[in-house]
């Protein structure tokens, strides 16, 4: 597994952090950043990551922010979701992409090429971020095939990467 190179990081003004959380926060029906938040933003190979308090909490891919594993896990989101089965969840937290048959759920609103998270039907947790490949309505009907493309997921480089900073902020 390569390791993620950050380069040219830099503080945002509070123009942009309003625009960052009005976007995160309509896109995924959650509250996360506000105007009392440290909000960094730092370009990576394939997309730019937003770090609040230190933390890696989102990603910037194609111009549009989303919130990785750890954001969505500090801050719950009741948007563009798509629910898999117990039996997926082993594979899609190493990485796999999300098949039709696995899929029980999915916010309706959700069409073909949105970013969407995927949770377990269980525990409803996050596990990880990906690009819709079908639309909500397309995607129960699936009985085979790929459904959501996995992008970011818990365990990957990215994940490892906020994993890194944390010694750091303890130093603090």
């Amino acid at each position: 597994m390569t390791e993620i190179r950050l380069r040219k990081r830099h503080r945002l003004r509070l123009k942009e952090i309003r625009a960052l959380a009005d976007s995160l926060d309509e896109s995924l029906g959650t509250h996360t950043v506000g105007e009392n938040d440290t909000v960094d933003m730092a370009d990576a190979s394939e997309f730019q990551v937003i770090f609040v308090g230190g933390k890696i909490i989102a990603m910037v891919l194609d111009g549009t922010p989303f919130l990785t594993v750890r954001g969505l896990l500090k801050y719950s989101a009741s948007k563009r979701y798509v629910t898999v089965d117990m039996g997926a969840v082993k594979f899609v937290a190493n990485g796999a992409d999300v098949m039709g048959p696995g899929i029980v759920d999915a916010d309706q609103a959700i069409v073909s090429g949105d970013l969407v998270w995927v949770r377990d039907v269980r525990n409803r947790r996050p596990l990880a971020v990906g690009r819709a490949l079908l639309s909500y309505d397309e995607m129960l009907k699936k009985e085979k095939g790929k459904a959501v493309s996995t992008i970011h997921y818990v365990g990957d480089k990215l994940w490892a990467l906020d994993e890194v900073q944390q010694p750091e902020e303890l130093a603090d």
